[in-house]
């Protein structure tokens, strides 16, 4: 499967949540932009702030896929790669970290088993490992401790 934000009607498939969800002032956007879908903003620490995220549903995947491949751009600071799925009725987010080179396009291989289990950013501990056929989203997420702005471009995501 992949997910190819080289068109604009893929990137009106996401939407964008900050941390004014829970009083935070961070803004985040998401806008199609000369063949690349850009996620964008600025993060705030005001109110307890520091995140902003973009997230799509998709259809749960083929059990044998077990890799993902991010091809983007970044702005120099590290994100994450989250993938929701749905283990014994509860949505738990995996995520994994990535690190981006200013103005450098780069495809980055992630292996399913690499990604962490998480809840409102705590790690949990002994989770069951993610599986492909009940992951129920994607997205990236940029949280830090300082302010800024910031800027990722994504062109596609591959599973495989």
């Amino acid at each position: 499967m992949i997910i190819d934000l080289t068109r604009q009607n893929e990137s009106e498939k996401w939407a964008v949540k900050s941390d004014s969800i829970v009083g935070g002032q961070s803004e985040g956007r998401i806008n199609f932009d000369n063949e690349k879908t850009r996620f964008s903003g600025d993060i705030s620490l005001d109110n307890n702030g520091g995140f902003s995220t973009i997230y799509r549903p998709m259809k749960p995947l083929f059990k044998n896929i077990n890799k993902v491949v991010i091809d983007i751009t970044g702005d120099g600071q590290t994100y994450q790669l989250r993938l929701v799925g749905k283990v014994n009725e509860h949505r738990l987010a995996y995520k994994h970290s990535f690190d981006t080179t200013a103005g450098k396009r780069q495809r980055i291989t992630f292996s399913l088993v690499d990604f962490v289990a998480s809840f409102q950013g705590r790690m949990i501990v002994n989770a069951q490992v993610l599986k492909p056929e009940n992951i129920l989203e994607t997205g990236f997420l940029l949280t830090k401790d300082s302010e800024g702005p910031f800027s990722l471009s994504v062109f596609s995501i591959s599973f495989f």
